[in-house]
């Protein structure tokens, strides 16, 4: 009986993890799936997009489908945001990739009008004025994460907040400076589908979902600091958390 194309894609996916097909091997082709399985081309095709898909394979055009080589990003949001790391001068992203080169792309700074959402998580009274950080993250050249941070601007005008460079610890060792440190956190997600500029501003393959992050900052007095809304490519990412009872 032939099988289907999730089938097919579960032994790939175990000669993955076993090492049998590693990093930057080349994947059987469909014609090789077809032949081996007895299955349709679609369905070839289908298990190998499935893998394309959770991020363990890429498409190369022209060429085959390949074992990703770049390593997934574990996402420790307890170990991110804790202040002794930022506190010390060092970047948050260094508890998700240690050594591993981060750069960031497509950043802009500017002051604008507070959307009611942003507002509304701000505290703020509608139409504020908000200082925006936009930017997308990039690990071993690769885009993983687009951040935009919204900053009351009567709070960190004039701040190196609003500089491109914030410094040693970046936005939130700036806030701690300005007698604003974050203590609290919280974080709502949600997965779902790009839209076609997301897409291209991540070069996302197809099929590729997102994790959508809207994180809140806060004082020790509850008084919230920053809005962070952030897209991460979810076929790179794993969440991990903490969670003590």
């Amino acid at each position: 009986m032939a099988e289907t194309a999730r089938e097919i894609a579960n032994e790939l996916r175990e000669r993955i993890r076993s090492g049998s097909l590693a990093p930057g091997a080349r994947l059987p082709g469909e014609p090789a799936l077809v032949k081996q399985h007895g299955v349709a081309k679609e369905t070839a095709r289908r298990a190998l997009m499935l893998l394309v898909n959770e991020g363990l394979a890429v498409r190369r055009k022209g060429s085959g489908t390949y074992v990703r080589e770049f390593q997934p990003i574990r996402r420790v949001a307890n170990a991110r945001l804790s202040p002794s790391g930022w506190g010390s001068g060092r970047s948050i992203w260094s508890a998700d990739v240690g050594d591993r080169p981060v750069t960031v792309t497509d950043l802009q700074v500017y002051e604008a009008e507070a959307s009611d959402d942003v507002a509304r998580m701000l505290g703020l009274q509608a139409g504020a004025t908000v200082v925006v950080r936009d930017r997308v993250y990039a690990v071993e050249g690769e885009p993983v994460q687009s951040a935009i941070s919204y900053l009351p601007a009567d709070l960190v005008r004039d701040s190196a907040i609003t500089q491109e460079d914030t410094g040693p610890g970046g936005v939130y060792a700036r806030l701690a400076d300005l007698d604003a440190k974050p203590v609290h956190f919280v974080e709502e997600l949600r997965s779902r589908m790009p839209s076609t500029e997301e897409s291209e501003r991540l070069h996302l393959t197809d099929s590729t979902p997102v994790v959508e992050i809207y994180r809140t900052a806060m004082t020790g007095d509850g008084k919230p600091v920053e809005v962070n809304r952030m897209l991460l490519n979810a076929g790179v990412y794993v969440m991990e958390y903490h969670i003590t009872g």
